[in-house]
């Protein structure tokens, strides 16, 4: 058994711990930001795979309080540095933060994390000198109140880039993101989710592997495949199970509206890398022609704020447009994340529930405006 860690969106903690006791791992700590589990080695390579909201996997190594640079190098010296890195790798402190920390300095943290490790490698291998011509071992350091969190990244480029969108529009939501806030809503494959500001299409296409249960890191690669200390074997089988795990879903009930032709053109080629062109439909259309004839389905959305996007003038218009449109829909729901402080009152209605979450750096809210359930048919389904 080891320990991991895996560092999420803030305000979105519950999502991820959620998605990993549904892939059976033991949680042991939940804080802003972060969700640690255990698991044994295959924890590497299905954590990679199957984890929709993390940003990336980690290995702790280290976890412990250090009040100035001499006990960071001290305590980082002292752990069994060789249990986790070859006598060949090649390790660098890929990032290092300080929050509320006496050692705010993340060059020199960076600078004395390596030292003591370089140092610790030499002893433990009887060696003058580390080569690191081996296989790739970054190391991130995370300081918070003087805790520091030392952790072996397995993942390489973030999770959230999925291989999928080679092409994007200005600012678009991130994948992790996307996929956290459509696992917060009450959306289930099988219904209708419309997205009329989909952009690069990243909602839709989200949806379209949450309904299909496409693993979202089929399709990259991780730097940890290139370890010894994970074999081969149970990397060959997570990607196995990943592929059992597709199913078939009903097309045509996601859809992205964009009133940009280029966006729309770009997610469908984004859509078709992801290899769900066929459970996603395209549109160029704006907003104010927002008409869907089915009831009981869903708005997931991803409006301007005014943040570079355009100007703030105009938003009270694309709002109160939105929130007509939503009103005139057949018992729909609809969920909007969004900075713009006037949303609720251009919309038109009160929120059910808001959640703060923070966007990158910029904090938004999730808004739920939530419908009716469906109406069970005689049959014991939904109408």
């Amino acid at each position: 058994m080891i320990d991991l860690y895996a560092p999420c969106h803030f305000g979105l903690e519950a999502v991820l711990k959620r998605e990993l006791q549904d892939l059976h791992f033991e949680i042991t700590e939940t804080e802003d930001g972060r969700v640690h589990f255990r698991g044994g080695l295959d924890a590497v390579p299905r954590a990679n795979l199957f984890l929709r909201t993390a940003e990336r996997v980690l290995i702790k190594i280290g976890d412990f309080k250090a009040e100035s640079f001499d006990e960071l190098f001290e305590k980082t010296h002292a752990l069994d540095l060789a249990a986790w890195l070859p006598e060949d790798a090649r390790f660098w402190v890929t990032k290092a933060n300080s929050v509320k920390s006496r050692l705010f300095s993340p060059s020199d943290i960076q600078s004395i994390v390596k030292k003591a490790i370089v140092e610790k490698l030499k002893e433990q291998y009887h060696t003058d000198t580390i080569a690191e011509t081996g296989a790739a071992y970054p190391i991130r350091i995370s300081i918070v109140k003087d805790r520091v969190l030392m952790g072996l990244d397995t993942s390489g480029l973030s999770l959230h880039k999925r291989g999928y969108r080679l092409n994007s529009v200005f600012a678009p939501i991130s994948e992790t993101l996307a996929a956290a806030l459509i696992l917060l809503s009450y959306w289930q494959p099988g219904r209708i989710l419309v997205d009329p500001f989909s952009g690069s299409g990243t909602f839709p296409i989200e949806a379209a592997l949450i309904a299909s249960d496409t693993a979202p890191g089929l399709f990259r690669s991780f730097t940890a495949e290139d370890w010894k200390m994970i074999p081969k074997r149970l990397w060959y089988e997570a990607s196995e199970e990943a592929r059992t795990r597709i199913r078939q879903a009903e097309p045509g009930l996601i859809r992205g509206y964009d009133i940009d032709p280029k966006a729309v053109r770009t997610a469908e080629e984004n859509a078709r890398l992801a290899g769900v062109e066929q459970l996603v439909c395209f549109r160029t259309r704006d907003v104010a022609q927002l008409e869907e004839k089915e009831a009981y389905g869903f708005i997931l959305t991803n409006p301007p704020y005014g943040e570079r996007l355009m100007e703030k003038e105009a938003l009270p218009e694309l709002y109160r447009t939105l929130g007509e449109r939503f009103s005139a829909l057949r018992d729909w729901s609809m969920y909007v994340i969004s900075s713009y402080e006037h949303c609720e009152a251009d919309i038109g209605r009160k929120a059910d529930r808001n959640r703060k979450i923070y966007n990158g750096m910029l904090k938004t809210y999730f808004y739920s405006f939530l419908g009716p359930k469906p109406k069970k048919t005689e049959e014991g389904g939904h109408a």
